[in-house]
């Protein structure tokens, strides 16, 4: 398997009350010190390791700059119905579209500061037949996750705000350790905005 097999999703379309409980400020929109937005940002630590993403969104102005990116962009106008949901909603456009792809590389918009040698080690799991794959940071589990083809089906039927946990706990995972704490660290408040990446 290749690059080319395994395509990148960002899950962009959550509201991020905790950032602003107005939710006058989108957290994805704000910049970073190298001027990306958080969105972009995580947008493209993926697409320079694969050529292909995948971005389910809620709103125009996050889907433009992921356009701008290059990423595939749905806008998913349920995106209220939770994290499975947005995840299901990627996974079977993956499937109709990219026939070709063996496996799936989740990740946040809202993680921004993950180094792309992780993403790359995940992907290269994936490509020596791993079925799921988590990284690592100090016994801490983090994103991005990978899954094999044989997930699809139950990634596509996810609901609700639950994610892929379950598959995590019923299915052997594949642990990756990196010396990389931006895979657990998110942009939830303002003050994250202020961490070194």
């Amino acid at each position: 398997m290749s690059r080319e097999n395994t395509i990148g999703v960002l899950l962009a379309a959550g509201v991020g009350r905790r950032f602003d409980e107005s939710g006058a400020r989108n957290k994805l929109s704000q910049l970073l010190a190298d001027g990306l937005s958080v969105a972009s940002r995580s947008a493209r630590l993926q697409l320079d390791v694969l050529p292909r993403v995948v971005a389910v969104v809620r709103n125009e102005e996050i889907a433009e700059q992921l356009r701008h990116q290059g990423c595939h962009v749905l806008i998913f106008s349920e995106a209220e119905k939770g994290m499975g949901a947005s995840l299901a909603c990627a996974i079977t456009f993956i499937e109709r579209h990219f026939p070709e792809a063996r496996s799936a590389l989740i990740g946040l918009a809202d993680m921004p500061y993950i180094l792309p040698s992780t993403i790359a080690g995940v992907v290269k799991q994936l490509e020596q037949g791993a079925e799921i794959v988590q990284p690592l940071y100090r016994q801490q589990p983090g994103h991005p996750v990978g899954f094999a083809r044989c997930h699809f089906a139950a990634l596509g039927a996810l609901q609700g705000d639950t994610g892929a946990r379950d598959l995590l706990r019923n299915f052997p995972v594949v642990q990756l350790e990196v010396d990389d704490p931006g895979i657990i660290q998110d942009i939830d408040y303002q003050s994250d905005l202020l961490q070194s990446n």
